[in-house]
């Protein structure tokens, strides 16, 4: 059985800290923590962001959103983590960011379905 091993890469932008008790944090699972914190809010309101522009589409949107997300965590996945024989890698910084701009992505959508009408050609 392969062994599995969390690592974070530990990239921390001053974004991520600010603020916050996690500012300054004193060792590495001081940072994991506080990224792991940000990391579940921001996946949380891409999930939220995901089903509010879901049920303001018609099924080819659906189907185009739904194909754009699987690219996009492809994508991600790629980017942020690395498997290896003995660890699995995933760098929490990036994998933040990335979902950010994702929810961004996601917002902005959203806001043109209200504004000028759902754009399936924009998903």
């Amino acid at each position: 059985m392969k062994k599995l091993l969390i690592a974070v890469l530990l990239c921390v932008s001053g974004s991520a800290f600010a603020n916050s008790a996690c500012d300054k944090p004193k060792n590495d699972f001081d940072g994991l923590y506080c990224l792991n914190k940000v990391w579940q809010e921001a996946d949380k309101e891409l999930n939220e962001n995901y089903k509010a522009l879901a049920s303001k589409l018609d099924a080819d949107g659906k189907k185009a959103l739904k194909t754009g997300q699987l690219a996009w965590i492809k994508s991600r996945n790629n980017s942020c983590s690395k498997l290896e024989p003995t660890a699995f890698w995933v760098d929490l910084d990036c994998a933040n960011k990335t979902t950010i701009d994702r929810s961004r992505f996601l917002q902005d959508r959203i806001r043109e379905c209200a504004s000028a009408g759902c754009m399936n050609s924009k998903l």
